[in-house]
């Protein structure tokens, strides 16, 4: 999904790395994962995996991994992949500077109450002030947080001026690392407002293009809801599946613990949000995501 990412032109590949490690708890960013796997390794399997399933949607692989691989830029062992490795190690690549600049007003969309309640308190403790409008006045800049959406749709949804409006990605809280993503008409002066509002505090935040589900939860939730096909399928139980992940990967948590700690229901209306946004049926739900998420039960909950 990463490299999926990537092809869209969402956000350089470094960043989604930093987004995945700071706002995920991700020991390697995707990319990183990549290199140090090898493309000859990882892009053969994904096509297996991909053929065995009757070229299932959830499992088909991006182009971007076949043309790298035919490339011959393969990661760490050709010394050059996604990131480039002078005698053996990898060369950092230097995040950009915050800007200084602050929005003089801020309008938070209610539409999820919770991440609205998060925005209110990161702006209140910069010093900004808050437009308590039910519309945003004409100076305000605007903030969605969207849930498996993307800017431009709640844009539409409520009536918001595109040119000064930004998604922030509360999912994961925004305490280590904050994504901001513009929508394709945000003014660069309203941008770097948002950009110096979110970074106010030091913690860092990454700008990023529109996109339905932005890059954590769009990562994360795919991630759960292969997991739970596993499991659909019969292959492992699901603590054996999760273990497996953690140990094998260094995920913080396993795909089922992931979905049970961000919530069920809200990793299926994620899911459920980019299926519609992309007509793409690799974002459907499994059905073992769905029963657990209407009946309110752990995704651990194996069958009776």
């Amino acid at each position: 999904e990463a490299l999926r990412l990537l092809g869209e032109n969402v956000g350089p590949f470094a960043d989604i790395d930093r987004i995945m490690r700071d706002a995920a708890g991700f020991r390697m960013g995707p990319f990183e994962l990549l290199d140090l796997t090898g493309l000859d390794v990882s892009q053969p399997v994904m096509e297996s995996i991909y053929h065995q399933y009757f070229q299932e949607p959830r499992y088909r692989p991006s182009p971007l991994a076949a043309q790298r691989l035919t490339a011959g830029v393969l990661g760490r062992k050709t010394g050059r992949g996604f990131y480039v490795y002078p005698d053996g190690k990898m060369a950092t690549i230097a995040e950009p500077a915050a800007p200084a600049a602050r929005p003089g007003r801020v309008w938070i969309s209610q539409a999820t109450p919770d991440f609205a309640e998060q925005v209110r308190n990161l702006a209140a403790k910069a010093g900004v002030a808050l437009d308590e409008g039910q519309r945003p006045g004409a100076d305000s800049l605007c903030v969605v947080t969207p849930l498996g959406r993307d800017a431009t749709s709640h844009c539409v949804a409520e009536g918001l001026d595109p040119v000064r409006t930004v998604a922030v990605d509360c999912l994961f809280g925004l305490d280590r690392r904050r994504t901001v993503a513009a929508t394709p008409v945000t003014g660069p002066a309203w941008r770097d407002a948002a950009l110096g509002l979110f970074s106010a505090d030091g913690v860092p935040a990454t700008l990023i293009r529109d996109s339905a589900g932005l890059v954590a939860q769009r990562i994360v939730a795919t991630i759960v809801n292969i997991g739970c096909d596993i499991a659909q399928q019969g292959i492992a139980s699901p603590e054996d599946i999760d273990r497996a992940v953690t140990l094998g990967l260094g995920y913080p948590k396993g795909p089922l613990g992931f979905g049970d700690a961000l919530g069920p229901r809200r990793v299926m209306a994620v899911l459920e949000a980019m299926q519609e946004f992309y007509g793409d049926p690799r974002y459907r739900p499994s059905p073992w995501l769905k029963r657990r998420a209407m009946l309110g039960l752990s995704l651990l909950t194996p069958e009776a």
